[in-house]
């Protein structure tokens, strides 16, 4: 289960400092200075869950390194799964306030809530609900035939 978990934080990795990279160069371009107040926040906001979601999917390489041959691998495959998951609800946040910052920037009209709620619920559905429908589709049991 590690190579698998190892794997699919590469993925994660790669998307959520991408992300946090460009977040950081924001601050230092002359469109910052023109922002609103709220979006300075939206700004500030977004940065800081992008580098607490960097934190928690950089998290179980670390942690794999540090109880290598240790005879942890159970306990360190639950913790990495767990900081895994930590860090896909912080990268689903932290898309949502980037993209919340760069529409309402982008457009100023009053359907970008509507719109960054829909990509919200496109992720939730991709990210969670189907891998949750098919985990319960495919891994619980048939029915019992009665007797």
């Amino acid at each position: 289960m590690w190579q698998e978990l190892i794997q699919e934080i590469r993925v994660a990795q790669m998307g959520v400092q991408i992300l946090f990279g460009f977040l950081l160069t924001v601050v230092f371009t002359p469109k910052y200075d023109d922002l609103a107040d709220t979006d300075r926040v939206i700004y500030i906001v977004t940065v800081v869950l992008g580098a607490c979601a960097t934190g928690a999917l950089i998290g179980p390489v670390s942690l794999h390194r540090l109880v290598s041959g240790r005879r942890v691998k159970p306990q360190a495959v639950r913790w990495a799964s767990r900081m895994t998951f930590l860090g896909l609800v912080l990268l689903l946040a932290t898309t949502t306030a980037s993209l919340l910052l760069i529409l309402r920037v982008a457009t100023h009209d009053d359907f970008v809530p509507w719109l960054v709620s829909g990509v919200v619920l496109w992720y939730l559905l991709c990210w969670f609900g189907i891998p949750l429908w098919t985990r319960h589709r495919y891994t619980t049991q048939s029915p019992r035939t009665t007797r």
